[in-house]
């Protein structure tokens, strides 16, 4: 008989305030007739967090880090941000086995700290998901219009960015037209999706590879030296800046009721993931300041200057490609988990039924890919990259603390839950999680703040006219 999961609050008072009750899950983890249909397996889950963790930081963020704040050091940066994220992401497996339901984080929290907490940080991650895939679309429009350029195309300038990003610009149409190629390609289901997922994966990690391997041939001993030229607090510093490249998994999670054999596959799809991240990572750190001394490396183009600087400039184009490749998949990803996260506080009553349906024959819930797909348009097609970027992080650190300290509630609260996988030495490692994105967040600009504070009561404003009266929780709602 299928295990189920079911969490209820303890009380009357807790059960009818939307302050305190939480989603109850029972029955089978199999999808219902209306559900997802449960198509991933292993490496398809890994393909999909592989895609967010290993983006277009691969080939650029570690050049920046290493010239202007750790130098050879930038391999303890990302060593410090794999340590910090995975304090969240053993959190994130302990609940994807725990509830392989879609919704993530929002899913999460409501099961553990009720609906307002779910619904706080579903609302956020609704925005903060359709803003990161924004933001890499335009990067890959900057991408492909300097290919476009190589080539001797001449475009006409409306059409190569938003309003005030240069002379003439009208309109980011490549990156408007990437997020409704995307939409289009989720909406043809689950297992088509995960195909094309897991293809872009192999080849820009192919990609990495050759990168890597071509470039270990020309790694100077003498550039290591100094190996922390800004000191240990330069190291600590790349840390808070690397730390935004080595998540991602979150976004797989949001898919969990799409994967086969949930409960067991999730926790290690997570974990194989951030494994073979964080060892890219380390490797591509280490050629790079290898190549080249880290205070001559161009922060533009990291990597295309470091290999040309050893006499493989034609290796630039390969780079080039695999950061298209690399921004294509995160954006892949984190458009899939906003419409699942959607779709799952839809199912739940707290935003409206109409976008909890699924299509008839892809089982894929299509009311939801497209206004995402169309939101994310307008946002990467009219907003400059900076104004764009700003709305994201601040979201995904509020949810990786959410998760983190539930994890240690529902340890002490329902210890009797079957755990497929358990975080181990509860509560230090998820407060090491928290720690560690409180501090990112306390080093957020007051902008971005005021935008994230306006964002959540507008939410508040959402959720007591319309989520409380009509979650599926709620004992005095009435079906429409």
């Amino acid at each position: 008989m299928p295990e189920s999961t079911t969490i209820r609050p303890r009380s009357k008072l807790f059960s009818r305030s939307g302050l305190f009750r939480r989603k109850s899950f029972e029955g089978p983890d199999e999808a219902g007739p209306g559900g997802l249909p449960r198509t991933m397996g292993l490496w398809q889950l890994v393909s999909l967090s592989l895609g967010g963790l290993v983006g277009a930081g691969v080939f650029s963020l570690a050049g920046v880090v290493a010239n202007q704040q750790a130098g050879p050091g930038v391999m303890i940066s990302f060593l410090i941000a794999i340590i910090a994220s995975s304090a969240a992401a053993l959190c994130y497996a302990e609940f994807a086995g725990l509830i392989p339901r879609a919704g993530s984080a929002y899913t999460y929290s409501y099961a553990a700290l009720g609906e307002v907490a779910g619904w706080l940080i579903g609302w956020d991650l609704l925005l903060e998901y359709t803003a990161i895939v924004a933001v890499v679309a335009i990067a890959v429009s900057g991408y492909l219009s300097y290919v476009v350029e190589q080539v001797g195309l001449d475009l006409p300038s409306w059409m190569l960015g938003a309003p005030g990003t240069g002379p003439g610009h009208r309109v980011d149409l490549f990156a408007a037209l990437l997020c409704l190629l995307l939409a289009f390609v989720l909406s043809r289901g689950s297992k088509q999706s995960a195909r094309f997922e897991t293809a872009l994966v192999v080849i820009k990690l192919a990609i990495v590879a050759l990168v890597v391997v071509a470039g270990a041939f020309h790694i100077s001993a003498g550039n290591f030296s100094p190996f922390l030229p800004y000191g240990i607090g330069g190291a600590v510093a790349g840390a808070a800046t690397t730390f935004f490249a080595v998540y991602g998994y979150d976004a797989m999670t949001a898919a969990a009721e799409e994967s086969v054999e949930a409960k067991r596959l999730l926790p290690k799809a997570i974990i194989v993931s951030l494994a073979i991240a964080a060892v890219i990572y380390l490797l591509v750190s280490i050629v790079l300041v290898g190549m080249q001394r880290y205070d001559q490396i161009d922060v533009h183009s990291p990597f295309s200057s470091a290999l040309a600087a050893v006499g493989l400039a034609g290796l630039g184009t390969v780079v080039a490609v695999g950061g298209i490749l690399g921004i294509t998949t995160s954006a892949f990803a984190n458009m899939l988990a906003v419409s699942r996260i959607w779709f799952a506080m839809s199912r739940d009553g707290l935003l409206p039924r109409y976008f909890a349906r699924t299509h008839p024959r892809r089982r894929v819930p299509t009311r939801v890919i497209w206004p995402v797909g169309i939101g994310s348009a307008v946002i990467a097609g009219f907003l400059p990259i900076k104004e764009a970027a700003d709305l994201t992080n601040i979201g995904i650190l509020a949810a990786f603390i959410v998760v983190s300290i539930a994890v240690v509630v529902l340890r002490r609260t329902r210890p009797d839950l079957p755990r497929s996988f358990r975080t181990p030495w509860v509560p230090f490692v998820p407060l090491v999680g928290v720690a560690f994105a409180v501090w990112l967040i306390a080093n957020l600009d007051a902008l971005t703040w005021l935008r994230f504070a306006a964002w959540m009561v507008l939410g508040l404003v959402v959720y007591a006219v319309f989520g409380f009266r009509n979650s599926v929780e709620n004992p005095e709602r009435k079906e429409v």
